[in-house]
């Protein structure tokens, strides 16, 4: 494990942003936050960027320390800076490659699913949106999103249900697109990103905003929203 909980690299025309806290990979303020900070410095007019986690674990979701700790302002300070994050992963201007190291839980699933093309490797792992089990419930904001990636015959069971996924299961549920062996997991990963490189900018953005501006006009008003109703 780095002595930082995210780092960024750069393979050619690829940025990678690593996250490994050594733990669940859980999306603390602190970790938001400098995971805002290097997302600040991929490329958003060439390249593509890779995403991945520590081995076994792409990201438990928000902290649950956090969560437990009753603090709303401590709360919903990582919640807001967490949907924001969504977001701009989710129109980011560039491809965005999930390297799906591991159990994808929680945020951790919508950051997966805010990418362009998912690759995860294959193991006993899991892909969940549990947050109903858990007595909560999926804001606008995040429901967005899942409309736009889970496959109609599993939304049901994946959404309202927190069914949880075998990574081969989760390509027909829509969460992820490809499962890899371990020998070959980051080279097919590194081999995807460098293709997805190769599109145009300004023509790749430009196309995927007007496919995707409703949906990130409810996400941008649900946050809002939030705001208001959290600032009062």
């Amino acid at each position: 494990m780095s002595s930082e909980i995210a780092t960024l690299s750069q393979e050619n025309n690829v940025s990678i942003i690593q996250l490994d806290d050594g733990k669940a990979n859980a999306f603390s303020y602190e970790m938001l936050t400098r995971f805002n900070e290097l997302l600040a410095e991929v490329p958003r007019d060439s390249g593509a960027l890779i995403i991945t986690g520590r081995d076994g674990l792409f990201s438990g979701g928000f902290d649950l320390k956090t969560l437990a700790t009753g603090d709303m302002e401590k709360i919903q300070k990582m919640v807001t800076l967490g949907y924001k994050t969504l977001l701009d992963l989710y129109g980011f201007d560039r491809p965005i490659i999930a390297a799906v190291s591991g159990h994808s839980i929680a945020l951790g699933l919508f950051v997966t699913c805010c990418a362009d093309y998912r690759i995860a490797i294959d193991g006993q792992y899991i892909c969940q949106a549990n947050e109903v089990r858990n007595n909560m419930d999926i804001p606008i904001q995040i429901m967005e999103i899942l409309k736009a990636r889970v496959n109609k015959n599993y939304f049901y069971p994946a959404v309202y249900h927190s069914d949880a996924y075998s990574m081969k299961d989760s390509i027909a549920v829509g969460f992820i697109d490809e499962v890899v062996a371990e020998d070959k997991f980051m080279e097919r990963v590194m081999e995807k990103a460098v293709e997805l490189s190769s599109l145009p900018h300004p023509f790749y953005v430009k196309t995927k905003h007007f496919a995707q501006e409703d949906v990130m006009q409810k996400i941008a008003d649900a946050i809002e929203k939030y705001e208001k109703l959290t600032a009062s």
